[in-house]
């Protein structure tokens, strides 16, 4: 894939998933809010409307200032370091960092104009928290850079288990 096309497609990726996170939070706020839980697929998962005005479970409530912050300048350097430094020579990098970065968007998007992140899928068999899209892209964005460090740390690291020359 050439290099300006990966550049265009995973900023159309970023726009397409902020897109359908907040789709999918104007139909919680519009359907759910104040009406219960509607089971999804029963004993599986159901929407319920929640409102998060801290970050992962609920965690340091209240610090939306401060999340505004820190979202925005770490979103930032993510995306220069993706269309700028090295993180563009790596397509799984490139796009880790992207489905991150529009996670974080979402959810900024959210702290900006409402104070508070609407969460809406809960997993009903497991106690877990609310979450919702963006939750989802910030978290498999994340699974894949952790499995792309660890495969480039082997990859560059690695020792031949049988030396061949000896």
């Amino acid at each position: 894939m050439k290099l300006k096309n990966k550049k265009i497609w995973c900023a159309v990726m970023i726009i397409v998933i902020v897109a359908i996170d907040q789709i999918t939070k104007y139909f919680a706020k519009t359907y759910l809010l104040g009406n219960g839980a509607k089971p999804f697929i029963k004993g599986v998962v159901e929407f319920v409307y929640a409102q998060n005005t801290g970050v992962a479970f609920s965690l340091f409530d209240g610090g939306r200032w401060f999340f505004i912050a820190l979202t925005l300048a770490v979103t930032v350097l993510c995306i220069i370091y993706m269309y700028k430094g090295k993180g563009q020579s790596n397509l799984w990098l490139f796009w880790s960092l992207g489905v991150i970065v529009s996670g974080a968007i979402g959810n900024l998007i959210d702290r900006i104009f409402w104070g508070y992140v609407i969460d809406f899928i809960n997993p009903t068999f497991v106690n877990f928290a609310v979450f919702n899209i963006a939750d989802c892209a910030v978290t498999l964005g994340t699974i894949s850079l952790m499995a792309y460090l660890l495969f480039d740390i082997f990859k560059t690291n690695a020792v031949p288990i049988i030396n061949i020359n000896a």
